[in-house]
């Protein structure tokens, strides 16, 4: 587990951009937290780091949302506040997502046992109005990988 603070929004997506230039085909993060903490905003970094063409947006209303990026890629970006049954999140087909390109998904937990067993936890806790505590928790070898190239990008050693 690597725990992290910022101290502006600014400095949440700077978080996100180191983690997305990192991520691969295949990858799962998992953001959770309340409303207004921060989900969104680390997910616009995670974009760009990543290598987005597209702009961020909350996929609330229309669940999934799309990035493309110049080489084709594509970055799953699920917002899974509104679903409210397990077969209702069954139709989203997260098992292709995960083929096809990265995913990230906020409200994992109401995904129950569908969120795949091997993924990158990251809770994100509202402190003050610009202040907001992140603990990353991987879960499987690759993920415990990535924990390490993002601590040693953001605190060196």
């Amino acid at each position: 587990m690597i725990e992290f603070f910022s101290r502006s929004p600014e400095q949440t997506r700077r978080i996100g951009l180191r983690l997305g230039g990192l991520l691969k085909p295949g990858d799962v993060l998992c953001l959770q937290g309340d409303l207004g903490a921060g989900k969104t905003t680390f997910t616009q970094g995670l974009a760009q780091g990543w290598g987005s063409l597209d702009t961020v947006s909350s996929p609330t209303f229309i669940l999934v949302n799309v990035y493309r990026r110049a080489d084709g890629a594509q970055l799953f970006h699920m917002d899974a506040y509104r679903l409210e049954t397990i077969p209702e999140a069954e139709e989203l087909d997260l098992d292709s997502m995960v083929a096809e390109g990265a995913l990230i998904i906020e409200w994992p937990e109401r995904l129950g046992d569908l969120i795949p067993v091997e993924h990158l936890q990251i809770q994100l806790n509202h402190i003050s109005e610009e202040h907001r505590q992140m603990n990353f928790h991987a879960h499987g070898k690759r993920y415990d990988e990535l924990l390490e190239s993002i601590r040693h990008a953001m605190v060196g050693g």
